[in-house]
């Protein structure tokens, strides 16, 4: 399984407009991809109620893992753009 652990870049953590940028990001990559906090649950990336219950704060690391074909590039993408708190998609999403 493929993993790539990430600290929060949005000051604000993941709620909202961060969890909805994030959400859409995920469901793009075309595979499936989980989240969790650092030893946490892992709940589904592309689903904007589980990513909002993670109550994920700026700074704080968290796990994004898949293993699905093609997972390696989908992560990196997403934890670039959780690391950047980037405030819209990126093109290459």
């Amino acid at each position: 399984m493929a993993e790539r652990r990430v600290n929060v870049g949005w000051a604000e953590g993941l709620h909202a407009r961060p969890a909805s940028i994030f959400v859409r990001a995920a469901t793009a990559t075309g595979v499936p991809v989980t989240i969790a906090k650092s030893g946490g649950t892992p709940v589904n990336a592309g689903s904007m109620l589980a990513v909002l219950g993670l109550g994920a704060q700026g700074g704080e690391e968290i796990v994004l893992a898949s293993d699905a074909d093609g997972s390696d590039a989908a992560l990196e993408r997403l934890a670039k753009l959780v690391a950047e708190g980037l405030d819209e998609l990126p093109e290459t999403v």
